[in-house]
């Protein structure tokens, strides 16, 4: 048998599309929450992905579910169904509000499946111009066209005009802007209860229950995209089940898979009958491989012991944070919910967030930022409490650096 190719982080600047830059080293294994690069050294993994190992690395049990269905059926594509994808669908209709679900491959698949479903449900009622889509500044809906123009961020957009047009966008947790731009052509309103990539921004609870009247008075779909709120990471199965407010479409990803792609749309059964035979689909979405996975994700995850522990470990970093900010003032504010944590940098460390995500690297742990100027934990829901106090404690070592 030949012997794999040799590869160094060169590699990457040699043979990959230079649309990221990642850190300079190669991670080569994971379990639970610690990571091992190239040359054995380890890393506390805050980051989790980016949301998405929610069970960290190697899980038991998703591992062997993966191991098993690999074993049995891989993919059919969306002329035939299975049995791991029937399943799955159950469980999330039975755990949520939802009656129908449509499955694909990643957040933004979610996401634009939850959008062109707006867009026809007002067309199929024969109304032409109720066409406009309203979502708020700083979003994060995606990387296809029409979702990175619905996300409220010019700097994912401006190099990819003419973009998609009817898309309106206004303050976060702005009720009265929302007001004035909601109206009766308005077919979607699009949310996150807690703005992500945008910088870890919770949203008020009256901000949300007012986006639910409006879209109510004005016949708009409340879409909540929960790719990175959904599956435990607020201490809730979803992240909608904390405030009241039930929307009409929910989008999922992310930690649905743990590391394995799929997304999900989720609707009720009035507003499916919209996305009828071949008009809309994917290829990969909802095969039995990625569904399997999922299903045993979500048997995991979806139990008091793993959704009460998460509100625990907030609890752990919370305390461990501000111990740190009582040393080394650094940040003006901690915020977010359950294990979607932002640390707000003040204005003398204003721009420094990836710096000390570096620093950290460097003293062995894995963290994130959400713009310039926060830095960003999104780890394991089951992470254990040595791993969190060794990780803030090469995090304050990080902190140390910079502040020296």
């Amino acid at each position: 048998m030949e012997q794999p190719i040799a590869v160094t982080r060169q590699s990457f600047d040699d043979w990959m599309v230079p649309v990221y830059a990642p850190a300079d080293f190669i991670l080569v294994r994971g379990e639970g929450s610690q990571v091992w690069d190239q040359q054995g050294k380890s890393y506390i993994d805050f980051a989790g992905g980016i949301a998405v190992n929610a069970l960290g690395h190697a899980h038991p049990v998703v591992t062997a579910a993966l191991v098993e269905q690999a074993g049995k059926l891989w993919h059919l594509g969306n002329g035939y169904t299975n049995e791991p994808v029937l399943r799955l669908a159950k469980l999330l209709i039975d755990a949520t509000f939802a009656e129908k679900v449509f499955f694909c491959n990643s957040g933004a698949e979610a996401n634009e499946a939850a959008l062109k479903l707006a867009r026809k449900r007002a067309l199929d009622n024969g109304n032409h111009s109720k066409n406009q889509i309203v979502a708020f500044n700083n979003a994060f809906h995606g990387r296809t066209l029409f979702t990175v123009s619905a996300g409220g961020q010019p700097k994912y957009s401006k190099d990819f005009a003419p973009l998609p047009g009817g898309i309106t966008h206004t303050p976060f947790n702005d009720l009265a802007a929302a007001a004035e731009v909601i109206n009766d052509n308005t077919c979607a309103v699009i949310v996150e209860p807690i703005q992500g990539e945008g910088g870890v921004l919770p949203a008020d609870a009256a901000f949300l229950q007012g986006l639910r009247e409006l879209c109510d008075r004005h016949d708009a779909l409340l879409i909540f995209d929960e790719v990175q709120t959904g599956m435990g990471r607020t201490g809730d199965l979803y992240g909608y089940m904390q405030y009241g407010v039930v929307p009409d479409v929910l989008t999922t990803a992310k930690a649905l898979g743990c590391g394995f792609p799929i997304g999900a749309m989720l609707t009720t059964d009035e507003l499916a009958k919209t996305l009828s035979v071949g008009t809309h689909g994917t290829t990969y979405g909802g095969n039995p491989l990625a569904t399997a996975v999922a299903g045993a994700v979500f048997s995991v995850i979806n139990t008091p012991e793993v959704l009460e522990g998460v509100k625990q470990r907030h609890q752990w970093f919370l305390d461990g944070l501000n111990k740190i900010n009582q040393q080394y003032p650094i940040f003006s504010e901690i915020r977010g919910g359950g294990l979607l944590i932002g640390c707000q940098l003040t204005k003398d460390y204003a721009g420094k967030a990836k710096q000390i995500t570096q620093l950290a690297n460097e003293e062995g742990v894995i963290a994130l930022i959400a713009g310039p100027d926060v830095v960003r934990f999104t780890p394991s829901l089951v992470i254990p409490e040595q791993d969190v106090k060794e990780g803030l404690a090469r995090f304050a070592r990080a902190v140390a650096r910079i502040c020296s």
